[in-house]
């Protein structure tokens, strides 16, 4: 009546050592480190770096205790582990001599940072620590407003250039194009000529809504962008800033820095550790410039240090297709850019297919004429310093849309595509919020949470064994498997705790235990019935099961609800709550009746069980 089969059992263990493992990392102090990050966009890291890395530091005399890869996205980080702090600085030094060629001009990114001093066995299966906010550690805060109107704004200029343009080149005559807030109205003589024009606009232009206004003298054509396209356009737009500040806050070294998207137009970005809140915001606010040059073909291959630049040329001896030498004279400027995405060329090639608006289309033109078979380059320059993004050869005169070829791979052309958006920020942001939380304060913040979940831990198993005896600390075993889980899911998952997530732990708890006090509860209305201690067992179980279903489905609702429709610490408390009431049912029914089958379940012959004093209703 009241056994496990041997499978629950197996699993029930499986899921404690899962929560040994994975919440292990946790007790381990933080080590000294150093990140190598890239400092150049058209530089990336992969494993390769590895055995770069790991070479520098053997010349060097610095003993490592492991070197790691992590593919972050665009650009990959190496992160080294050391054993103390004047290791870790000569490090430092070491690998910014090895991999910096020209310390006035470094490619390698090298900084100071923290990894989990776990032993290397637990991160060979990616157990790591939870991540720690910043109200536990200490850092810098920002949270950014997008100006979403500035990027409408300047989408609806590229729209009436783009109409202007687009009818000149169609030969289409109008009597004036007017913008009208977020409307282009173009004024037309004859209805015959707008019909024209229309059809003209709608088959080239498909994320635009076209509308005829007539009145007794004129034939006006509105345009205007459709909602779904304004949506997107927000949206990316506030991917492509949080792209750009990612890469800028590598050069910080921090170690989890958090940059994410909060509501419709703001983004906040933590970063823990740092609390130089004036570089921190220069770093972040600073904007790259993109631009299009020609390729100075008078300088005759090879292009090395001794060649001799012509006047009103330059050389650019970093990026793709470097050393180049380009004419300073600028054929376009990245803004006129309104798009990039990796594509294939009629040969089913590796491509970037590049948009312009119509007055970069005109530009591009025109500096293009005539140049087919000549080389043309794409320079990134930030901070006084230019990067080749490619150099490609003119195939073609080039207008509004266009294609770079050759690019190799699927890889180099996604990432290029993705550099040529995320260069400069897609719309201008600024600080509406900055705050500095100092080190001290973190670590008492974590003293304190950690102390408070510790001594409610303590006082609700003392009340559970006082009242319920044999129950009681079977009802603590399974709360100290549930509060095992929880943290290891945290881990597992890379949630960043912070003191409201302390708080969902500490209110997990109170839940699971609550699960246990209705179990011993009916299990005593069983025996105060007169059922054997078997089946007020068997029986307590299964009728206490569908109270605690309901009570934490509906709980879980509302904790889907702040996940769903909360931002910042709302949202960090709701995950852990939801997390948290999985691991409560999980251990307060499974894991508890596990247990009591394991110490009661082989006696046929029960006389009694230790759930203390049944009271009984007096006749």
């Amino acid at each position: 009546m009241n056994r496990y089969p041997l499978w629950k059992y197996i699993l029930i263990v499986i899921a404690i050592i899962f929560g040994a493992l994975y919440t292990a990392p946790n007790f381990f102090d933080k080590v000294p480190a150093v990140q190598i990050s890239s400092a150049k966009a058209t530089v990336k890291i992969d494993s390769g770096m590895i055995d770069r890395v790991s070479q520098a530091l053997k010349q060097a005399g610095v003993q490592d205790s492991g070197v790691f890869y992590e593919n972050n996205g665009l650009q990959g980080t190496v992160r080294v582990r050391l054993a103390d702090g004047g290791a870790q600085a000569k490090a430092k030094d070491a690998l910014e001599k090895a991999l910096n060629t020209d310390p006035n001009d470094p490619t390698y990114t090298v900084a100071f940072n923290q990894l989990s001093g776990s032993p290397k066995w637990l991160q060979s299966i990616n157990a790591q620590p939870m991540n720690r906010g910043l109200d536990l550690q200490g850092g810098v805060h920002f949270l950014m407003q997008v100006d979403t109107k500035a990027m409408l704004n300047k989408r609806v200029q590229n729209l009436q250039s783009s109409v202007r343009g687009l009818l000149r080149d169609k030969e289409v005559r109008h009597a004036g194009i007017t913008r009208e807030g977020d409307l282009v109205s173009i004024k037309f003589r004859d209805a015959e000529t707008r019909g024209k024009a229309k059809d003209i606009l709608a088959g080239q232009m498909t994320d635009v809504n076209l509308v005829d206004v007539s009145d007794a003298t004129d034939f006006n054509l509105q345009v205007s962008i459709k909602p779904e396209a304004l949506k997107n356009l927000v949206a990316e737009g506030i991917k492509q800033n949080i792209t750009a500040l990612s890469k800028r806050v590598n050069e910080l070294g921090v170690s989890e820095p958090v940059i994410q998207q909060q509501g419709a137009d703001r983004i906040v970005i933590e970063l823990a550790g740092v609390q130089d809140v004036a570089h921190a915001k220069e770093l972040i606010g600073r904007t790259p410039d993109l631009e299009v040059r020609l390729v100075d073909e008078s300088v005759l291959p090879p292009v090395d240090e001794n060649t001799t630049v012509p006047f009103g040329s330059e050389m650019f001896k970093v990026g793709r297709g470097a050393p180049a030498v380009l004419y300073k004279d600028v054929v376009i400027t990245g803004d006129y850019i309104v798009g990039a995405q990796a594509s294939f060329d009629q040969n089913q090639q590796p491509s970037v297919s590049i948009e312009l608006n119509s007055d970069g289309g005109r530009k591009m033109r025109e500096g293009t004429r005539g140049k087919v078979g000549k080389k043309m380059a794409i320079v990134l320059l930030e901070k006084g310093k230019g990067e080749l993004l490619t150099v490609a050869t003119i195939n073609d005169e080039l207008g509004k849309n266009f294609q770079i070829t050759g690019m190799g791979s699927a890889v180099a052309s996604a990432d290029l595509a993705l550099l040529l958006r995320s260069g400069a920020l897609a719309a201008p942001m600024e600080f509406i919020e900055e705050s500095v939380i100092g080190p001290q304060l973190g670590a008492a913040n974590i003293t304190q949470g950690f102390n408070s979940t510790l001594y409610g831990f303590a006082a609700i198993s003392a009340f559970m064994v006082v009242y319920y005896m044999l129950f009681g600390f079977f009802s603590v075993v399974a709360l100290s498997v549930n509060l095992l889980l929880l943290v290891a899911l945290l881990s597992g998952i890379q949630a960043t705790l912070t003191l409201p997530g302390m708080a969902a732990i500490a209110l997990a708890l109170g839940m699971a235990i609550d699960a246990n006090v209705l179990i011993n509860e009916r299990i005593r209305e069983e025996l105060r019935a007169g059922n054997t201690p078997q089946a007020a067992i068997a029986a307590g179980f299964d009728r206490a099961w569908a109270t605690i279903l309901d009570s934490n489905v509906t709980t879980l609702i509302v904790g889907l609800a702040l996940l769903i429709f909360g931002s910042g610490a709302i949202r960090g408390f709701a995950v852990v709550h939801c997390l948290g009431i999985l691991t409560s049912i999980f251990s307060a029914v499974f894991v508890s009746r596990g247990v009591v089958n394991l110490w009661y379940g082989r006696k046929k012959k029960l006389a009694s069980v230790s759930i203390g004093q049944i009271w009984k209703p007096t006749e």
